[in-house]
């Protein structure tokens, strides 16, 4: 069955990479998460200072990631239908105002509430700088993808290692430097929406011209069934990274009595790691299809995960950077799959992964941190080492096209 796009669609329809624009949003989104993984950095800092339990701990990543996973699939459909150029730089100041919040915090329901404040600037910059991404990707979705999200790792690795340097030995008052960060990502991200602005309007003045896409042939109820597929393995993927990312620290600390800045470090390695492979995920997709590379990334992790509670520190650390490299490459190329699946609505869909991805995490969040109160941080790590064998539900997906390089 063949399909003609709608106007709509061709809106999507990218003729060239955009180099200057790809970078721009993968700068951004390097910008965005460092100031979201100072939350999780912090913790310690936190716990410490307020006397909070690992269930409260939880809670502010949960009350973070799910605001952000709510309202972006909401922002994604919206733009879908009446793009926004310009709410990048507005949920960027969402941000810029929930990190000054988080530094001159002096309660614990005070701290909830620039967590959510940094969640909803969040859900509103990754659908739509995602879109963006797609737009200036020349037809290499993949390679696209990847880009914009390796930022997004980078990010996330830099949070843990400026915390450790910065706001461990200076204190929590020392997070307002960081919006700095914040402040120029809002004066990139306004050129950008300059260009997307322009772009949307060039396109948009083209005539429509049929073309086929991939999945044409499947039928409603596969697609529903795939994206659902998708959005198993991405949970399977994001409720590890939830333990990794909220309570790897702790874990270190209990298990092998090192310090907080060393175990910082740790952490900053396994997030380093996984952009690293984030950038390996998209291109390889392309060329030899994402189904292919989602098996490897998500089930080609279970044998590592396995055997990371049982090992020593310095396994502890090669495992979590081998876990990272193979696992971090699934994200994009899950992405870019159900964007395929459903090409006519990129930002719904883009939002929706986003959102899950965050909304998985948040609740990981909260029901490891309770399960750490009932048990103990090491049995945590034991449970969740099974969580990659639900990648085997990569074998309902449709077969892709291998795609030229």
């Amino acid at each position: 069955m063949n399909v003609t796009v709608t106007p709509r669609a061709a809106l999507e329809r990218p003729e060239a990479t955009v180099v200057g624009i790809l970078l721009a949003a993968s700068l951004c989104h390097a910008l965005n998460d460092t100031i979201q993984s100072l939350l999780p950095a912090i913790y310690p800092v936190l716990k410490e200072s307020y006397a909070l339990d690992f269930g409260q701990i939880g809670l502010i990543t949960f009350v973070f990631q799910i605001t952000a996973s709510l309202l972006q699939p909401v922002v994604g459909a919206v733009t879908d239908k009446k793009p926004q150029p310009f709410s990048l730089p507005i949920g960027m100041t969402s941000t810029l105002a929930g990190l000054l919040l988080l530094s001159q915090a002096t309660s614990y329901p005070l701290i909830l509430v620039a967590a959510a404040m940094i969640g909803i600037g969040s859900s509103i910059f990754h659908p739509e700088s995602s879109r963006v991404a797609r737009m200036a990707s020349g037809g290499r979705h993949g390679l696209a993808q990847s880009v914009f999200q390796v930022g997004g790792n980078v990010g996330s690795a830099l949070g843990p290692l400026l915390a450790a340097f910065i706001v461990v030995p200076m204190g929590q008052k020392s997070i307002a430097w960081f919006s700095l960060i914040a402040l120029a990502a809002i004066i990139i991200l306004s050129r950008v929406s300059f260009w997307y602005r322009d772009r949307r309007r060039e396109m948009a003045s083209r005539p429509a011209r049929p073309i086929h896409y991939r999945y044409a042939s499947l039928s409603r109820k596969r697609v529903i069934a795939s994206v659902a597929v998708l959005a198993l393995l991405v949970f399977s993927k994001h409720f590890y990274l939830a333990s990794i990312s909220s309570y790897f620290t702790f874990y270190l600390i209990d298990k092998f009595h090192v310090s907080v800045q060393s175990a910082q470090l740790h952490l900053f390695l396994f997030l380093f790691a996984a952009a690293v492979g984030t950038v390996a995920g998209g291109p390889l997709g392309d060329r030899f299809g994402r189904k292919l590379v989602i098996w490897v990334s998500i089930l080609g992790a279970l044998p590592f995960t396995l055997a990371l509670p049982y090992v020593d520190l310095t396994w502890t650390a090669i495992l979590s950077v081998i876990i990272a490299l193979i696992i971090s490459s699934a994200f994009s190329v899950i992405v870019v799959f159900a964007q395929e699946l459903v090409p006519h609505r990129i930002g719904m869909i883009s939002g929706l992964f986003f959102g899950f991805a965050f909304g998985v995490g948040g609740l990981g969040a909260a029901l490891l941190g309770e399960l750490a109160d009932l048990t103990n941080i090491e049995f945590v790590y034991k449970v969740c080492s099974f969580l990659p064998a639900i990648g085997l539900l990569t074998i309902f997906l449709p077969n892709t096209e291998k795609k030229a390089a």
